[in-house]
C-alpha cells in the first residue's frame, strides 16, 4: 500500500523540456571521456562521438513517437513493458535501473577527478582493496546526492535552465578560444591508431547520450507534448552531438594530442593553456557542475524507474513506500544509492562508462522493437501526435545499431551486463510472473492470431504469460457526502475479487494557476483529508487501499488518464451535478470525452447505498454482463435479493431467454420477471420495490442521444432508488461514436427490451457504440 501522491500536468515549456535532456547529457561525456577516447583514437575520437549521436538519434525518433502516444512516467522501461510485455519489461526495467546506477557512479567518479584538481585527498589502501583519490571523493559526493534525494530537496526547472545555460556558455567561450588558436595541421594524422578502435570507443562514449529518453518520463508535464516533446528529445541529441564533436575537434586542433590523451581533466588543462587561470577555473567549475548535475539527475531518474516497476508489480510495491517525513520513495533511493556506492568502490572510469552504455543500448534496442510492435498491432488508444519518418526503416536501424554496438565493447563488460539481463529473466519467471496480470501488446497480438501464426510463437507466448495481478477498483472522489457509499461499493467489489481499492481525488486547479504553484502552496488539505477518510473507510472492510491526490487543470477528463495510470480494472464514480464537474449526464459526458473506455465503469447515482433488493433489467449484451457480475458480487457480499427484468414482445420467448441468460451468469437463484409493453413503465414499476437498480449503459451513439434523448437516463430520473450504470471497457470507431451501432437488431439501451426475438446477437454485441 502506498501513500498519497500528487501528479502534475502540462507545466513544462519547450525550453524546460529541452534542458532536461541537454542538462543530463552535458556531463562527463565532454569533461571526462575525451582523455580515454583520444588515447585510443586520436583526432578520430570526434567521429566516435558523432556515431554515438547518430545511433542515439534513431532511438530518439522512436522515443518521441512513443512519448507522444503514452506520455507517462517510466520512459523507455514503460514502453518496452507495455509493448513487448513484462518479460522484456523486466529486462528493460532492471537494465535501465542498473544502467542509471552505473552512469551515476561514472559521473561521481568523474566528479572526484575534478575535485581532486584542487583538493589533495590521499589514496586509501585496505588490505588487498585500494581506493584512488577520485574514488574516495566520488563516494563522498555520491553519498551527499543520495542524501539530497532521500530527504527530498527540490530541484526546480528554473535551476536546471540556469545550469544548462551556464554550461553551454562556458563551453561556448572555451570553443571560441580553441578556434582562435586552432591549427588544422595539428589534427594530422587523423587516424594515428587506425580505424579498428572506432566502434569500441563509440560504445565507451555512448554513456554521454543517456539523457534524452528522460524527457519522455515527464511527458505528462510538457505543454503541447505532440509538438514540444519530439523537438526536445530530438533537439537535445542533435545539440549535444554537435557540441561534443565541435569541442573535441577544436581542442585537438589547438593543442597537441598528448595533452588530451589519458587525461581525465583534459579540458581544464587545455583551458589553462588557451585562456589562463580564469579559463581553467571556469572549466573546472563547469566540470564539477556538469558531473554533479548529471549524477543527481540519474539518481532522480532511477527512483522513477523503481516507481514504474513497483506500479507494474515487477518489483514489490513496498519498494515505493513513501517516507512519512520527507515524502520521498526512500527505500528505492536507498537501494539505488547503495548500488552506486558499490559500483564506485569496485569499478574504474572505463568500466563504469562501458557498463552504463551496454545496459542502455539493450534497453534502446528493445524500445525500437517495441515501437514496431505498437505500429503493427495497432492497440486501442495508440494515437501518437508524432510518427517516426521512414517507418519501419528508422526503428529497425535503431534496434540493429544499438544492439550491434554492444558487440564491440569489452568482453568482461558485456558479460557483466548480460548477467543483469539474465537476472531480469530469472526475476520475472521466479517472482514477477505470479504478481502481474497485463501481458502486453505483443502477447495480445500473437494470441489473437493464434490460428495464423506458427505454433512455436504461440507456445512461447503462452509459456511466459503473466499469472498474477490483483484486481484494482478505482474510485474518483469529489464530494465528501458521497465518499462513504462509493468506497463501500468499491470495497465490496474489491473484496469479492481479492483486489485493491484505489481512491483518487482529482483536485482541479484554475487555468490561471500553474500546477507547480498549486503544489508548492499545499492548498489542498481538503483533498488529502478526503482520500485519507476513504482509506480509513476501505480499511474497515479489510481490503487493500491506495490513495492519490492528482493536481490537474482538468476535471472528469483526468479520470480516464488516472484509470490507465493506476491500471484500474473497474472505475466506480459518482453521478450528479457535483461529481467531478459533470453536468448531471455523466454517461454522455463520459462518452464524449473518451476515445475508448480504459476499464469497466460503474457510475453510481447515490440515493443511499442499500443493496438488499437489486433490480437488473437486461436484453443481453456486454454491458449487461458487467451489470450481472456486479449484481452477483453484491448478492454474495450482502446476501441480496436479485430480480432480473426482461421486456419482450413474446413473453414465452422472453422467459426462455431470461432463464438461459441467468443460468449462464450464475444468477439462477434470482427472481425472473418478463413484461411486455412500454420499457420505461416496466422498469419504473419494478424499481418501486427495489433498493438498487443496476443497468447496462446505452448503445445509442452521440447524435442519437442528442436528437432523441437517452432512454436509460429518462428512466433513471423517474425511479426513487439508487442507480448503478455499468459500461464495459471497449473500443469505438468515430462513426460509431457519432451515429451509434447502426445494427438493425440491437437492444435498446441494454435495459431489457428487444425489437426482434429475444436471442442475443453476437454481432450487435461487438459493434457497440458507447
Amino acid at each position: 500500500m502506498s501513500g498519497s501522491d500528487e501528479e502534475l500536468a502540462k507545466d513544462l515549456g519547450p525550453l524546460a523540456a529541452l534542458t532536461i535532456g541537454v542538462g543530463t547529457m552535458i556531463g562527463a561525456g565532454i569533461f571526462v571521456l575525451p582523455g580515454e577516447a583520444v588515447a585510443d583514437l586520436g583526432p578520430l575520437a570526434s567521429l566516435a562521438f558523432v556515431i554515438g549521436g547518430v545511433i542515439a538519434l534513431f532511438t530518439a525518433l522512436s522515443a518521441s513517437e512513443l512519448g507522444t502516444a503514452m506520455p507517462v512516467s517510466g520512459g523507455a522501461y514503460y514502453y518496452v513493458n507495455q509493448g513487448l510485455g513484462p518479460l522484456f519489461g523486466s529486462i528493460a526495467g532492471w537494465g535501465n535501473w542498473m544502467g542509471l546506477a552505473f552512469a551515476s557512479a561514472f559521473y561521481m567518479y568523474g566528479f572526484g577527478e575534478y575535485v581532486n584538481q584542487f583538493v589533495t585527498v590521499p589514496a586509501l589502501t585496505l588490505g588487498p582493496v585500494g581506493l584512488e583519490s577520485a574514488q574516495l571523493i566520488g563516494l563522498v559526493g555520491a553519498a551527499f546526492f543520495i542524501t539530497v534525494n532521500y530527504v527530498g530537496a527540490k530541484e526546480t526547472g528554473r535551476l536546471q535552465n540556469i545550469i544548462v545555460v551556464t554550461l553551454v556558455g562556458i563551453l561556448g567561450v572555451f570553443t571560441l578560444f580553441g578556434l582562435m588558436n586552432a591549427d588544422l595541421e595539428t589534427l594530422r594524422p587523423v587516424d594515428p591508431f587506425g580505424w579498428a578502435p572506432l566502434l569500441p570507443v563509440t560504445g565507451l562514449v555512448f554513456v554521454s547520450y543517456l539523457g534524452f529518453v528522460q524527457i519522455t518520463s515527464v511527458g505528462e508535464e510538457i505543454q503541447n507534448p505532440g509538438r514540444n516533446l519530439p523537438r526536445a528529445v530530438i533537439g537535445s541529441v542533435v545539440i549535444v552531438t554537435v557540441m561534443y564533436a565541435l569541442i573535441l575537434l577544436t581542442v585537438l586542433a589547438a593543442v597537441e594530442t598528448e595533452v588530451v590523451a589519458n587525461n581525465e581533466t583534459a579540458v581544464v588543462d587545455v583551458a589553462q593553456m588557451l585562456m589562463g587561470p580564469i579559463g581553467a577555473a571556469a572549466l573546472l567549475f563547469g566540470g564539477l557542475l556538469a558531473t554533479a548535475s548529471s549524477a543527481n539527475a540519474s539518481i532522480l531518474a532511477s527512483s522513477r524507474i523503481n516507481f514504474a516497476m513497483g506500479r507494474d508489480k515487477l518489483v514489490s510495491p513496498k519498494i515505493n513506500e513513501i517516507h512519512p517525513r520527507f515524502a520521498t520513495p526512500y527505500r528505492a533511493i536507498a537501494i539505488t544509492g547503495a548500488l552506486i556506492l558499490l559500483f564506485i568502490a569496485l569499478g574504474n572510469l572505463e568500466m563504469l562508462a562501458s557498463a552504463g552504455s551496454v545496459l542502455h543500448l539493450i534497453v534502446y534496442g528493445l524500445l525500437n522493437i517495441a515501437l514496431i510492435v505498437f505500429r503493427e498491432a495497432e492497440p486501442a488508444g495508440y494515437d501518437p501526435d508524432f510518427e517516426v519518418p521512414l517507418y519501419p526503416i528508422t526503428p529497425i536501424l535503431g534496434a540493429v545499431l544499438s544492439l550491434a554496438l554492444i558487440g564491440f565493447m569489452e568482453p568482461t563488460v558485456i558479460l557483466l551486463s548480460m548477467a543483469f539481463v539474465v537476472f531480469g529473466l530469472v526475476w520475472y519467471l521466479g517472482y514477477a510472473r505470479s504478481e502481474i496480470e497485463s501481458q502486453g501488446v505483443l502477447a495480445d497480438y500473437v494470441l489473437e492470431r493464434s490460428d495464423e501464426l506458427p505454433d512455436a510463437a504461440v507456445s512461447a507466448t503462452t509459456a511466459v504469460k503473466p499469472e498474477g495481478g490483483d484486481y484494482r477498483v478505482m474510485v474518483p472522489l469529489a464530494n465528501p457526502a458521497h465518499e462513504k457509499h462509493l468506497i463501500t461499493l468499491a470495497s465490496a467489489i474489491a473484496d469479492q475479487n481479492d483486489g485493491t481499492v484505489v481512491a483518487v481525488n482529482v483536485e482541479k486547479v484554475p487555468d490561471q494557476t500553474s500546477l507547480t504553484a498549486a503544489r508548492d502552496q499545499r492548498d489542498h488539505e481538503a483533498a488529502e483529508h478526503l482520500v485519507e477518510q476513504a482509506r480509513a473507510d476501505a480499511e474497515t472492510y479489510g481490503v487493500d487501499v491506495e490513495t492519490h491526490v492528482v493536481l490537474s487543470h482538468r476535471g472528469v477528463e483526468e479520470v480516464f488518464d488516472a484509470a490507465t495510470r493506476y491500471d484500474a480494472d473497474v472505475c466506480v464514480m459518482g453521478w450528479g451535478p457535483d461529481s467531478l464537474g459533470s453536468s448531471g449526464r455523466v454517461e454522455s459526458r463520459t462518452d464524449e470525452l473518451a476515445h475508448s473506455l480504459p476499464c469497466d465503469f460503474l457510475v453510481f447515482r447515490d440515493r443511499g447505498f442499500d443493496p438488499s433488493r437489486i433490480l437488473l433489467p437486461t436484453a443481453g449484451g456486454p454491458d449487461s454482463d458487467l451489470a450481472a457480475a456486479v449484481a452477483r458480487c453484491l448478492r454474495d457480499q450482502y446476501d441480496a435479493e436479485v430480480t432480473l427484468l426482461h421486456v419482450a414482445d413474446d413473453p414465452q420467448q422472453g422467459r426462455a431467454f431470461l432463464e438461459s441468460w441467468a443460468d449462464e451468469r450464475d444468477l439462477s437463484d434470482a427472481t425472473l420477471t418478463v413484461e411486455t409493453g412500454d420499457v420505461q413503465r416496466s422498469i419504473g414499476d419494478a424499481a418501486a420495490d427495489a433498493t438498487l437498480l443496476v443497468i447496462g449503459a446505452t448503445e445509442k451513439g452521440l447524435l442519437s442521444r442528442v436528437v432523441r434523448g437517452s432512454l436509460v437516463l429518462d428512466v433513471l430520473e423517474d425511479v426513487d432508488c439508487s442507480v448503478l450504470l455499468a459500461e464495459k471497457r471497449h473500443k469505438r470507431s468515430v462513426r460509431e461514436r457519432i451515429f451509434g451501432s447502426g445494427s438493425g437488431n440491437r437492444s435498446d439501451a441494454e435495459t431489457g427490451v428487444t425489437t426482434e426475438p429475444s436471442t442475443p446477437d453476437p454481432e450487435s454485441e461487438t459493434t457497440r457504440t458507447d
